[in-house]
Parts: structure tokens; sequence; C-alpha cells
């Protein structure tokens, strides 16, 4: 009985820290949106500075100092980490851009539209089947796109370029052993000198916008590095301690709020073209996230079936 009660508490832990991660994540165009005064670049800049600082306490608060120093001495981990250093600052730029350029809901689209991008990126890179339903959902997620791109004459490119860099992102990740706050420690020190850089440049040219105006808008630009690295720690807790499709179905959680953020707060123009791109991206979703669930039941049936003795 102790065994059930000490479980139920590791998933109420894992469902309360997918939940968080993906409010702060949805919510975060909010956070980007008060200092939008300064330019994405900049903002960028702050994000890897502060996010290595607050990064680099809990690794050393985690005992983690050794592992994140043993990276050093491995040329094939630093490069593929300097790899997906650049795709998650091109994901980071183009988020904080489309929310302060009137393309919230746009960015939403991409987040909707990202499983299925790693589903695609699995098929090429890693040989990964795909079923028919899988299929079926990747039509009409391009039909959306489709859709969009013929009605209002316009590629929803934002979108498209989130779900690519960040599906790219994972697909990176995956193929290294490295935690999630170490993986991320070492990005942003990749990040941080260009950052440091490029803010003295600003700085010298009198275009920097970090203190000049509020030290409350400081302290928000301080706080984008907690505001990168809580989620993602919370994220990586919870997929310790959750089944993939769990997470897969709260995951959708982030571009929900990011998308009811841009109608109803942002009010950014939702016309009848995007509510069928919409409508038909959620219905690929929604078959999407059925033929998940029934191909993990399929999977843990069979791991039952071969654990059963003869």
């Amino acid at each position: 009985m102790h065994h059930a009660t000490e479980s139920d508490r590791s998933i109420k832990i894992g469902v309360a820290s997918a939940l968080s991660a993906f409010l702060i994540w949805g919510f975060s165009s909010l956070y980007y949106r008060a200092i939008g005064d300064a330019p994405a670049l900049e903002i960028i800049a702050h994000r890897a500075i502060w996010s290595l600082l607050f990064t680099l306490i809990l690794v050393a608060a985690t005992g983690q100092i050794r592992i994140f120093a043993r990276l050093f001495s491995d040329r094939r981990m630093l490069l593929t980490l300097l790899i997906s250093s650049i795709l998650v600052s091109v994901n980071w730029l183009g988020f904080i851009w489309a929310v302060n350029n009137g393309k919230a809901l746009e960015a939403s689209m991409g987040y909707f539209i990202m499983p299925i991008v790693m589903v695609v990126l699995g098929r090429i890179f890693l040989d990964e089947r795909l079923s028919r339903n899988q299929l079926i959902s990747l039509a009409l997620v391009c039909l959306g796109v489709l859709n969009l791109l013929i009605a209002i004459q316009q590629l929803p490119w934002i979108a498209l370029l989130l779900a690519i860099s960040f599906g790219f992102y994972s697909l990176v990740r995956k193929k290294i052993n490295v935690s999630a706050l170490v993986g991320l420690t070492m990005e942003c020190l990749f990040l941080a000198p260009i950052a440091l850089i490029y803010l003295w440049l600003l700085h010298r040219n009198g275009t920097l916008v970090f203190g000049t105006l509020t030290i409350g808008f400081d302290l928000l630009l301080l706080g984008s590095g907690l505001m990168t690295a809580l989620p993602l720690i919370l994220f990586t807790s919870a997929s310790k301690r959750l089944r993939l499709s769990t997470v897969g179905l709260l995951q959708y959680l982030n571009p929900t709020v990011q998308f009811l953020l841009a109608v109803f707060l942002f009010n950014e123009p939702f016309s009848i073209p995007h509510l069928i791109t919409f409508s038909l991206i959620w219905i690929g979703l929604i078959v999407f996230s059925v033929d998940s669930r029934s191909q993990l039941k399929r999977a843990s049936a069979a791991r039952r079936l071969a654990e059963t003795p003869p």
C-alpha cells in the first residue's frame, strides 16, 4: 500500500510540474510584451546572460558541477550543444519578435504544429515509421497552412520557424545524453560571450535600453533568466515522473494559453481563414493524440506479455 501512495505522490508532483511549466510558457508572451520596449535582440542577449547565471547556480545547488565540467573534454558533445544553442536562440528570437510585433497568434500556431513537425523529423532523420493516423494529422496541418497561404496570401513563417527550430532542437538534444539543466547551462555559456559583446556595442552606441528606463524594467530583463530556466526544470521533472502520452497531452496547454491571449487580450485579427486553419490543425492534433495514446497502450501491452512467465 505504501508503494502505491509513493507512486501516486510522484504522479501528482509530475502533473503539478508539467502544468506549471506549460502555464509559465503559455503566459510568457505577457512577460515579453512587458519588456517589449527593448528590441528582441537585446532581450535575447539578456536572456542568455541571466539564464547562464541562474543555471550555473542551479547546477551547483544540485551537485552537477562535475558532470558540467566533464562536457569540456568531450568535443562531440560540445559541438552538438553549440548547434542546439544556435537553434534555441533562433526559437527565442522568433517568439519574442512575434509577441512584440502582433504575431502572437501565429506563434501559438507554431507550438500547436510542433509535435507533428517532430514526427516528420523523426521519420526523416531517425527512420521512425509514420502510422496512417500520423499521416492524416500531418495532411490536416499542411491543409491548414495551405489555407492561410491561399486565403491571406501569407505563409505563416513565424509559426513554421518556431515549430521547425524547436523540432530540430529536440532532435539534436535527443542525440546526446545530457540533462536539460546541464545542457541549457552549456548552451547559455556559448551564447553569453556574443550577448555580452552585443550589449557592450549597444551601450557604446548609446542604444542600450537596459538601465535607461525604470528599475522595475531592468529587473524584468534580469528575470528573463528565471523565466527561461524555471519552466524547463519543471518540465524535465515532469517528464521523468509521467508517461509520455500525459506530457504530450498537457503540452497543448502552452499554445492554447498563447492563442487565447493573442485573440482576447492582444486583440490580434482572427478571421474566418484563421478559424479554418486552426480548426484543421486542432482536428489533426486530436487524431495525432488519439493515435499516440493507442500506440503507447499497444506497446505497454506487448511489454506486459513479454514479461509474463510462460
